[in-house]
C-alpha cells in the first residue's frame, strides 16, 4: 500500500464503498516508491499499452471490505480484472480512485509487482485479488 494512500482513507479522500476505484497496468519501466508516490500522475507515463488495454485502466468490481476477528486484519477485496483478449506486457498494477476529475488529485491506494514482467499474447491478461487487494497474475 502506498503511505500516502493510508493517509487519504484517514483523511476521507478515498471512500471505498462508493468512489470508483480502477486499475491501472504499468511497465517494468516504472519504480514504485511508497513514500513519495501519492497521485495517479506519478504513474501514468509507465502505463502499459496494447490491444485490449484503455489507458486508465478498468473500474474494479464487486468491492468488498472486511474484518477478519481472528488475524485482526482489515481486507479490502474485488472481483477478478480480466482483459481480454489482449496482446500487451505488464510489470505491475495499480489501484486508484478514479473519482476526483484530474489524474493529479486522484489518489494511489496500492499496487502489485508481478515480480517479472507478464505478457498476453491475443488471450487473457488477468489479476486474482481473491487474497485482497494484493495479488497474483495469469496471463494467457
Amino acid at each position: 500500500m502506498y503511505g500516502l494512500g493510508l493517509k487519504a482513507f484517514a483523511n476521507k479522500q478515498i471512500d471505498w464503498d462508493t468512489d470508483s476505484i480502477y486499475v491501472a497496468l504499468l511497465t517494468s519501466s516504472y519504480t514504485p516508491d511508497q513514500d513519495v508516490h501519492d497521485y495517479f500522475d506519478d504513474v501514468t507515463a509507465f502505463q502499459a499499452s496494447g490491444t485490449g488495454y484503455t489507458s486508465g485502466g478498468q473500474a474494479l468490481a464487486g468491492l468488498v471490505l472486511s474484518y477478519d476477528a481472528a488475524s485482526n486484519e482489515m481486507r479490502m477485496s474485488a472481483s477478478n480484472s480480466v482483459w481480454t483478449p489482449s496482446s500487451l506486457t505488464a510489470r505491475y498494477a495499480v489501484v486508484y480512485d478514479r473519482t476526483p476529475s484530474t489524474d493529479a488529485t486522484r489518489p494511489l491506494i496500492s499496487y502489485v509487482d508481478f515480480g517479472a514482467s507478464e505478457t498476453s499474447l491475443n488471450g487473457g491478461f488477468e489479476i486474482d485479488w481473491s487474497s485482497g487487494i494484493v495479488a497474483k497474475v495469469v496471463a494467457a
